[in-house]
Order: structure tokens, then C-alpha cells, then sequence
């Protein structure tokens, strides 16, 4: 169900290099299941007036759980164009990934290829998905953010939403298999932030990824 629900709202209106495996067999499924896992999941969003209408506009969200892209797609309305790590992208899952329009990117290895297939998609209106913290954080944690969302924000020009995802890493912890709802899921979703002047070099690229991620952890509630 979770993959279903990953790919649900990036298949919605055919955009964003969508294959035909996925307008065909898995877009029927996404009317009915999206509203399933908000409601086996109990997901909640705080702030949702501020999802812009249209892309394009880079998500930008702490990461804690393999539980977290779905969970996005099933609160954004706009189709999500996810950034994964490269190993996810092995056989048999790979294969679903594939379909679900995915990015892989080598972590550590400065992939420009990735950044460059990214931007290519802002530039024709898409949505995408970024962890800046390149991997999962231990529960309650946040890791210093990679330099990679910065470049995007930088680059692409496009409006950069942060979101805090908590819940995730109970429902589906490290070393787990399957997802058990025992515990409801909150997303709060931040102003969108605009980096327009910000100089385009490694320096500013640095600046930004620690304002995201400062912009995603001032979401935290007292």
C-alpha cells in the first residue's frame, strides 16, 4: 500500500515523465487508497494553506523513516518527484521505483547527473521531494543537511516548502519490515522559503541547505 500510495499523486494528470505501467495499472488505485492511509496511519497536517497550488516547488523534509515518502505524497496534492539513494534502486524494487519516478542518486559522490535530472523537472513545473539530511535520523534527531538542496533551491529558483514529519520513526522504525499505525502521524508543513539572490556558488549552496534545515526544525512544537 505504501508504495501505491508513493507514486498516487505524481500519476495524477500524466506529468513529469510518468511510464505507461504506472498511467495504466497503478493510477486507478490512487482515488481510493490515498484517503485509506491518511486514515489507517492517522495523519494529520498542521498548516496546509501553506502547499502551494501548483509546482513547481521543492519539498524539503527531515527524514527519519522509510515511511516518509508516502507519507508525503499522501499529503501533498501536487505530483512528488522523490531523490533516492541509489541503493534502493536494486532489483525488485528498483523496478517499482522505476515506475514510480524516483531520481537515484549516489550519496557521498557529488552526482551532478541526479541534480541536473532534478532541476530539469522544476524547470518544466514538477514537485520534488528532498531529505536534506541524505539518510534517516535517529529518532528525535536531526543530521546536518547536505549541500545538494541548497544547489536545487539556488539553481532552479523554485520556492523551497519545509516539513517536519514525527511519527514515522515509531510507526516504522529501523530494522522493522511493516509499518504498525501505533502511534498517529503529524506533518507541519512550513511557509514556503525563496532563495532568489543568493549567490550560486559551493558557499551559498551551504547557507541555504542550513536555512531549510533550520526552517524544518523551528516546526517543532514547544
Amino acid at each position: 500500500m505504501t508504495g501505491i500510495v508513493s507514486y498516487c499523486q505524481q500519476i495524477r494528470d500524466g506529468d513529469c515523465g510518468d511510464t505507461f505501467f504506472g498511467r495504466t495499472f497503478l493510477k486507478p488505485f490512487c482515488p481510493v487508497v490515498k484517503p485509506v492511509f491518511r486514515g489507517l496511519f492517522r495523519i494529520s497536517v498542521r498548516n496546509p494553506e501553506n502547499i502551494p497550488k501548483r509546482g513547481p516547488y521543492i519539498v524539503a523534509s527531515n527524514h527519519r523513516s522509510y515511511l516518509d515518502p508516502p507519507v508525503l505524497n499522501a499529503v501533498f496534492p501536487e505530483p512528488l518527484v522523490f531523490i533516492a539513494k541509489e541503493e534502493l534502486f536494486r532489483p525488485p524494487l528498483g523496478w517499482i521505483l522505476k515506475h514510480m519516478r524516483a531520481i537515484p542518486i549516489r550519496r557521498g559522490a557529488g552526482d551532478v547527473s541526479a541534480l541536473e535530472r532534478a532541476l530539469d523537472l522544476l524547470k518544466e513545473g514538477c514537485a520534488v521531494a528532498v531529505f536534506p539530511e541524505g539518510t534517516r535520523a535517529r529518532p528525535g534527531e536531526f543530521l546536518r543537511p547536505k549541500a545538494g538542496v541548497g544547489l536545487l533551491a539556488i539553481k532552479s529558483g523554485a520556492p523551497v516548502v519545509p516539513v517536519l514529519i514525527e511519527g514515522t520513526d515509531r510507526v516504522l522504525p529501523r530494522g522493522s519490515l511493516l509499518p504498525i499505525p501505533k502511534v498517529p502521524i503529524k506533518v507541519s508543513v512550513g511557509k514556503p522559503l525563496n532563495f532568489e539572490g543568493v549567490p550560486d556558488s559551493p558557499k551559498g549552496y551551504r547557507d541555504t541547505a542550513l536555512k531549510i534545515m533550520e526552517a524544518i526544525k523551528s516546526l517543532q512544537e514547544d
